[in-house]
């Protein structure tokens, strides 16, 4: 028998219907496994909660708490989401890129944990502005953010990498590590404790897999070489998966992203750009553009190089591309409510013989 309190589970009292209680530790495809008191178990969604699911962020995601109906001589059927205490999302954009796309989906990369690891390698590749959109989602996530900066033994100032992170990352704890070196490592204990999940973000190639390996001891997953040319990764890690660390703490290893949509972020753009925003109520009218205005804050602090450039373009960019993404999403929610009226209609309709009631 499993102890599934180990694995976070702290729900009060007994499941309902006989239901046994698990956490998604793997997802791939249509199917999951699910850790439970009583061991690994295949599963999938029952039938009746693909209809109950009214958005695809309501289906099970790896870090997920479910209810089963268990079968122990073939695969379980997932019933029941349990609520999420933290999830890490992004823009899935249904198209031809974020210019061009049809819908935007919310897509549920990891849930219910601690801490938000934010890795990114110390090479060529390095920049600043990638980790801030990190830091944009993972401020609305439930959990805490870190920055890690990987392959440390590999840099030649990874002080000065330190340095530029917290700049555009106030109060964001940044470490550089080497997982090969094991520079860093140590600072990582903190976070790691028994009971706690993180999750590990990032590009592919940035050192993910290296590190989840270093923290479990042997090599849980195969690890693949960059590419030279421009020291991008390839992918190593193809599913999203929970490991139990020997600390008692938990990992979720997900996939390399080659780009990060924004989605519902006003609330991390305000906080990764409060500087920016604490202008805006220095301006001489409420309803300043910020461009030409007479008293207008943002104007003068671009002027005097109290506010970059580079960093004001930043935020607007940011903030257009969550307002397009929150259109988006808000004009397929509107649809699927229509789209369930009519069909309710149409059931009650043939329902009455052709009727109106």
């Amino acid at each position: 028998m499993f102890d599934i309190q180990q694995y976070g589970y702290n729900e009060a009292g007994a499941p309902p219907g006989g239901l046994l209680p698990g956490r998604v530790t793997e997802l791939r495809r249509e199917q999951y496994t699910v850790i439970t008191e009583r061991g690994e178990a295949a599963a999938f969604l029952k039938g009746s909660f693909h209809y109950a699911a009214a958005k695809r962020e309501d289906f099970p995601c790896v870090g997920d708490f479910v209810f089963l109906q268990y079968n122990d001589s073939g695969p379980s059927q997932i019933v029941q989401l349990l609520p999420r205490r933290s999830k890490f999302s992004r823009a899935d954009f249904s198209g031809h890129g974020a210019g061009y796309a049809k819908t935007v989906l919310e897509q549920v990369i990891a849930a219910n944990f601690d801490v938000v690891f934010i890795t990114t390698s110390l090479n060529k590749d390095f920049k600043v502005s990638r980790i801030a959109r990190y830091l944009v989602q993972a401020r609305r996530s439930g959990g805490q953010a870190v920055v890690l900066l990987t392959k440390a033994d590999l840099a030649c100032d990874a002080d000065a990498a330190v340095s530029a992170v917290r700049m555009i990352a106030p109060g964001v704890p940044v470490h550089a590590v080497s997982s090969r070196t094991g520079i860093g490592m140590d600072a990582l204990n903190e976070y790691l404790l028994p009971g706690k999940t993180a999750v590990f973000l990032g590009m592919s190639g940035v050192g993910k897999t290296s590190l989840l390996n270093a923290l479990m001891g042997w090599e849980a997953m195969a690890v693949r070489p960059i590419r030279e040319d421009d020291d991008r990764g390839r992918h190593t890690t193809t599913r999203r998966q929970l490991f139990m660390l020997p600390s008692g703490a938990m990992v979720i290893d997900t996939p390399g992203m080659r780009e990060l949509g924004l989605f519902d972020a006003n609330e991390g753009i305000g906080a990764s750009f409060s500087d920016v925003e604490e202008l805006f109520m220095r301006c001489r009218f409420t309803d300043c553009g910020h461009q030409r205005e007479p008293g207008c804050a943002v104007v003068s602090a671009l002027a005097d190089g109290s506010l970059t450039q580079e960093r004001w373009e930043r935020y607007r960019a940011q903030k257009r591309e969550n307002e397009f993404a929150d259109g988006k999403a808000r004009y397929l929610r509107e649809k699927r409510r229509r789209d369930k009226d009519i069909s309710k209609f149409c059931r009650q309709y043939e329902k009455h013989g052709g009727k109106k009631r």
